[in-house]
């Protein structure tokens, strides 16, 4: 069977977005057309002009809660009734979830997942410990929607293990890395800065630590991203200085400004702001994780993404040494260019292909595991 149309969700909360906006494009670009359900808050009108610049791309937005949020699961209820009610508008050839407790529904098309993060592997990451049991139903849901699912994909072997310790064995599933334009990007010139980006609020990006670095280098540094998450959490930056949430042409600019990016996640499945600066040429600092080891390789430079001493030790070994800086700067630049968005979706393609003739819908391995939980 042919794949021609595909019904996708998302949410315009982080990387997501970007990742279904690469996906899309490259998918229309070879005659394949996407339907966009937006879950979460409303997408800015920024992001809204960016996804339709994306020809025959069709934006459903609906207003339900995510299902890492507090207690969002009579708005899922809704949001699944509206999904159903859109997959029988637009009668897609297959159904692609960026969210997990969507698997579970009863869709008449087959169905793909792919898991960008998730809050059992998040917790342990950022708190060292395992979710408390007010997520006892997160997990169930979580685990009833991948096994629902007829196939499972992941942007890294490190985020696609999690998925299998936490939810069980998912032998459908493989890994498929994400990938961003490189014609997106310029590189330079470069100025005295560094730049850390993403959900500032979220402490999986550990954006605080390099705001407490930032007091004791001598370039300044710049944080482009939200300090306000969408249940209230902040973060109030006392040393770099907070640009906010960037458009995507101001983001571009800042990276090609930046002549080095620090990025020390406690937590990053994959990283998609790291692959940007990546693109634009600018020297990586990362946390030591494996996620960020798989993806990078000797593209970047690690720390102990709770060592502040290295950190700064790492950022001002760079500022100091113009060369290992360019050199840095082009090592990050040739990896981040094995990651396009076009190598992306032929593997997606080729998985929706398989999930397409792979026999029965699966919602009785959903049944199971809604049984079991």
């Amino acid at each position: 069977m042919t794949v021609r149309r595909v019904l996708m969700t998302a949410d315009a909360v982080g990387g997501v977005w970007t990742f279904a906006l690469e996906l899309a494009r490259s998918f229309a670009a070879r005659g394949v057309r996407t339907d966009l359900a937006v879950l979460g808050p409303p997408p800015s009108r920024a992001a809204r002009r960016d996804a339709e610049r994306i020809v025959g791309l069709g934006l459903h937005v609906g207003t339900f809660a995510l299902e890492w949020t507090a207690d969002p699961w009579a708005s899922i209820e809704q949001a699944g009734a509206w999904l159903l009610e859109l997959e029988r508008r637009v009668q897609p050839d297959l159904v692609h979830l960026n969210d997990y407790a969507s698997g579970s529904l009863p869709w008449s098309a087959p169905v793909v997942i792919t898991g960008h993060s998730c809050v059992l592997s998040w917790h342990e990451a950022v708190h060292g410990s395992s979710a408390g049991p007010e997520w006892d139903r997160y997990a169930r849901e979580v685990r009833r929607g991948l096994q629902a699912a007829r196939r499972v994909a992941a942007p890294t072997g490190a985020m696609l293990e999690s998925l299998q310790r936490h939810y069980g064995p998912l032998p459908a599933a493989r890994v498929i890395p994400n990938g961003r334009s490189a014609a997106r990007f310029r590189r330079g010139p470069k100025r005295d800065r560094v730049l850390a980006l993403g959900r500032a609020w979220d402490p999986a990006k550990n954006v605080a630590l390099v705001d407490r670095v930032a007091a004791r280098l001598p370039w300044p540094v710049h944080v482009a991203g939200s300090t306000q998450g969408p249940s209230g959490q902040t973060l109030a930056l006392e040393h770099a200085v907070a640009l906010g949430p960037l458009e995507s042409d101001a983001m571009i600019e800042e990276l090609a400004a930046a002549s080095i990016a620090s990025h020390p996640s406690l937590y990053e499945p994959f990283g998609l702001g790291a692959l940007e600066a990546g693109l634009s040429a600018c020297a990586l600092v990362l946390g030591d994780i494996p996620s960020a080891r798989e993806v990078w390789e000797d593209g970047a430079s690690y720390v102990p993404p709770r060592d502040g001493a290295a950190l700064e030790d790492a950022l001002r070994r760079l500022i100091l040494d113009p060369r290992a800086r360019r050199d840095a700067g082009r090592r990050a630049l040739d990896r981040a260019l094995t990651f396009t968005p076009e190598r992306t979706a032929a593997k997606y393609l080729r998985l929706y292909a398989e999930a397409a003739v792979d026999g029965a819908p699966r919602s009785d391995l959903a049944a199971t595991a809604a049984h079991e939980g």
